[in-house]
């Protein structure tokens, strides 16, 4: 098994890439073992001193690391972690867990159903190149939440991307938005 890695705008976060699926339904983002105890592969990734938070995408793992540790020593243990993770055939989710998938709801509003739509056809697919994702979390008074997971959490450039990127694409679109902010 080989796996790719890939720098991300993010210094603090990688992006591995083991050739193979990794979740087949939404993703998964933790930022404590406590929080991934639905993922024996991101347990495992938790155990490595320094690992900070573990995104789970369809075809990639996108992991940051705490300021105080660099790529040079965690980055062979990780590669080590997936690796034998892959090759024993463990499942990365536990059979009852299932991850976040971005769905539109019957009761959405036409305006709530585009926003989403452009989230996902557009947005989704630009970020995830970059190792992380953009969950749609509402839209109020003209302004819409998004959550932002993997390489985009924490990401110096993030503020750049959501006001100059998914906003401005997004008022472009959709008149009634007026802003867009992150959420936790």
């Amino acid at each position: 098994m080989f796996i790719q890695t890939e720098f991300t705008p993010n210094p603090l976060t990688m992006k591995f890439i083991p050739g193979v699926s990794v979740m087949t339904n939404g993703t998964a983002f933790y930022t404590s073992a406590a929080d991934a105890m639905a993922s024996p592969l991101a347990q495992e990734l938790f155990k490595i001193q320094g690992v900070n938070a573990v995104f789970l995408g369809s075809d990639f793992i996108t992991i940051t690391r705490m300021e105080t540790e660099g790529w040079d020593m965690l980055k062979p243990l990780l590669l080590t972690t997936i690796m034998d993770h892959f090759v024993s055939g463990k499942p990365v989710l536990a059979a009852n867990a299932a991850g976040t998938v971005a769905a539109s709801s019957e009761n959405d509003s036409e305006i709530v159903k585009q926003i989403k739509e452009l989230i996902e056809t557009r947005v989704r697919p630009a970020v995830a190149q970059d190792g992380g994702d953009i969950i749609f979390r509402g839209f109020e008074d003209g302004i819409v939440l998004l959550e932002l997971h993997g390489a985009c959490s924490g990401c110096p450039s993030s503020t750049v991307t959501l006001k100059n990127g998914i906003e401005n694409m997004l008022k472009h679109y959709v008149p009634e938005v007026v802003a867009v902010e992150a959420v936790m």
